[in-house]
């Protein structure tokens, strides 16, 4: 008797969340601390200097979200729509959102 794809959908999303517990379980838990390749990484961060996380690669204010502010989206116009979808993830950092909510 063949599977109803209904059957077979909800057991994939059924092992998919047990596999997401799973993982997140496992990150809950204390464990190592990176070890020595964590460490090595650590050094080489302090020793070139680097500063933020690249996370996204399109535009320079969701590169270095602590290097923008809020106006940078829309350096064309005021007026204009955001050009990157990424703009929509990544928020600015929260300093900043104070920092102008301060000065209006």
């Amino acid at each position: 008797m063949p599977l109803r794809p209904s059957t077979i959908c909800l057991g994939t999303i059924l092992a998919l969340s047990v596999l997401l517990a799973g993982v997140l379980l496992k990150g809950s838990l204390p464990g190592e601390q990176g070890g020595p390749d964590l460490q090595q990484k650590r050094a080489l961060v302090r020793a070139l200097e680097l500063t933020d996380l690249c996370l996204f690669t399109e535009a320079s204010y969701t590169r270095h979200l602590s290097m923008s502010d809020l106006s940078t989206p829309f350096q064309d116009s005021p007026a204009s729509l955001e050009h990157f979808p990424t703009g929509a993830l990544a928020a600015p950092p929260d300093l900043l959102v104070k920092r102008y909510a301060e000065t209006d």
